[in-house]
């Protein structure tokens, strides 16, 4: 989400500074491409670009049509298609195989519900939400209706022109909601549209258990990565915010004093990395019965399982489902010896991890890259 938390803060800096903005989403895509659906990118008139919607080969095409929108005021549907080896005649060179739709719209700050105020509402809590926008693919020249619809489980705010339509793409939401997976949908107003519904997940956040030396590249490089990292210790002369100026929250605690203080969730991943066996121990005992998507065990397998089998020893047996998401030594093979490429490797499996993937080289997949996450909802609706 750090995208998202980018594209905020450079919309309230545009703002301040009196410039005119413009909002591209990537809302649906055909094919290969470097971004998939939602990837977002926010213009100003003065030609600033914040977020990407490519690997930067669309940009500078993008902010030529991004002008247009602001200054005609009227969203725009955009498409390049890269399905014809000469790509140079569309003016980029994209070096891909597929379809790309891009919506631009204008961002109107005194509008209610415009795009980047729902995305503020997204940010300030820690849950799952989902947006709608609306285009015509059919009628790729006329009315772009945009970004219409906010869901959460707390919130619902809409500001559709197809009022026909509400009861619908409200119902799509909440399956989406529900399943946790964005869909593409058409419906039927005056002429047909496409939605795409797309599902926003908060950030990773990542619990750090040790404020040693080798936890500092660790926290700065999930900083890059935009996850909201915690670091917390026992240690006065360890647990002290100047040390780690990229984490969200620097807790002195005690194992017993952590927890309470700390929010979990299934976009929690931890790392006990403490260096103290008795400390990163009682934090074990207290984790495993949350059945959180990572726990990250720093050292050798053999400390690990001697934690486990003292925790046994004392009645607690930790079941099956527990110990899946318990990970030691942690992180991914890849030859890692100082702190920086130890923390990399921690990353990178914890990334693969909560995306459900192997963590194997690309060159080895037989599919593409990116996946299909689209949920299957009933593909037509008529309207209401």
């Amino acid at each position: 989400m750090k995208e998202l938390e980018d594209i905020v803060k450079a919309f309230d800096v545009a703002q301040q500074a009196g410039k005119q903005t413009a909002l591209a989403t990537v809302v649906q895509v055909e094919g290969s491409s470097y971004r998939r659906a939602g990837a977002r990118m926010l213009f100003t008139d003065d030609g600033q670009l914040t977020g990407a919607i490519s690997g930067g080969c669309l940009e500078g095409d993008a902010l030529r049509k991004a002008r247009l929108v602001m200054a005609q005021q009227q969203p725009m549907l955009v498409t390049y298609d890269t399905t014809d080896d000469d790509d140079a005649k569309l003016g980029v060179g994209l070096g891909c195989n597929g379809i790309i739709h891009i919506l631009i719209e204008p961002v109107f700050a005194g509008q209610a519900h415009h795009p980047i105020q729902l995305f503020k509402q997204f940010l300030g809590k820690r849950q799952n939400a989902v947006i709608v926008t609306l285009f015509s693919l059919a009628n790729r020249k006329g009315a772009q209706p945009g970004t219409c619809l906010f869901l959460s489980t707390e919130e619902y705010q809409h500001r559709c022109n197809y009022p026909g339509l509400e009861t619908q793409l409200r119902s799509d939401a909440e399956a989406v909601l529900v399943n946790g997976k964005s869909a593409i949908q058409t419906y039927q107003a005056d002429t047909e549209l496409t939605g795409f519904v797309e599902l926003l997940k908060p950030a990773v956040s990542l619990l750090v258990f040790g404020a040693g030396n080798d936890a500092i590249p660790l926290v700065k490089m999930a900083a890059v990565m935009g996850w909201h990292t915690t670091v917390i210790d026992g240690r006065t002369n360890y647990a002290v915010a100047t040390r780690f100026p990229e984490a969200k929250r620097v807790l002195l605690a005690k194992p017993e004093q952590a927890l309470p203080q700390l929010n979990v969730d299934n976009r929690t991943a931890v790392v006990l990395m403490t260096h103290n066996y008795n400390y990163d121990l009682a934090m074990l005992r207290q984790l495993l019965p949350l059945k959180l998507t990572y726990i990250g065990s720093l050292g050798p397998k053999k400390k690990l399982q001697r934690m486990l089998e003292e925790l046994h020893e004392n009645g607690i047996e930790a079941t099956t489902e527990e110990l899946q998401c318990v990970y030691g030594p942690t992180g991914l093979d890849i030859g890692s010896e100082t702190s920086e490429e130890i923390a990399l490797s921690i990353l990178a499996e914890i990334q693969a991890v909560l995306q459900q993937r192997e963590g194997k080289p690309l060159r080895e997949k037989s599919t593409l890259i990116h996946s299909e996450e689209m949920a299957s909802l009933p593909v037509n609706h008529e309207n209401l």
